[in-house]
């Protein structure tokens, strides 16, 4: 679980997807000739905010991705509770191709007020969401890896 920026969510899904480590954001590795994350050929989910701005980060994060040979199994479009512009729509589609699926997680504001995202009871179209990013990990941890080489910083 990484974010493709700061705030994207990636804390809260790592608590709702069990056995998820959370990479935190990696925005700010993407400009540096290594890897920004090494998954070791276990699948990646990808999270961002549904913004114009966020897509925008997303396709940078998940362009650098690609280059390191690492998969991206989900794009989880994390919900502020404002609706999705329509340039953000048009971007996050753009990027449907390049990853195994994508998910938009709707917002849920009970996440807001506690500590542990798991003492949520999250509604239907949440809990949805979730089973949706862990089908999309599973059938992509079920994928052989292909790899060119060892990852690493030059």
């Amino acid at each position: 679980m990484a974010g493709a920026h700061g705030g994207a969510g990636t804390s809260t899904l790592a608590a709702l997807l069990p056995a998820v480590w959370d990479m935190g954001s990696i925005e700010s590795l993407l400009e540096l000739d290594c890897a920004p994350l090494d998954a070791k050929g276990r699948p990646i989910v990808l999270a961002a905010r549904n913004t114009a701005t966020a897509a925008k980060r997303a396709t940078a994060a998940i362009g650098v991705l690609r280059e390191w040979d690492e998969r991206v199994a989900a794009l989880a479009i994390v919900s502020d509770g404002g609706p999705e512009s329509r340039d953000a729509t048009a971007r996050f589609a753009l990027l449907e191709a390049r990853v195994g699926g994508i998910v938009r997680v709707p917002h849920v504001r009970q996440l807001r007020l506690v500590e542990d995202p798991a003492e949520v009871v999250l509604p239907g179209k949440a809990r949805h969401a979730i089973d949706q990013l862990r089908r999309l990990v599973d059938d992509a941890g079920d994928r052989p890896l292909t790899r060119r080489g060892e990852v690493g910083c030059h």
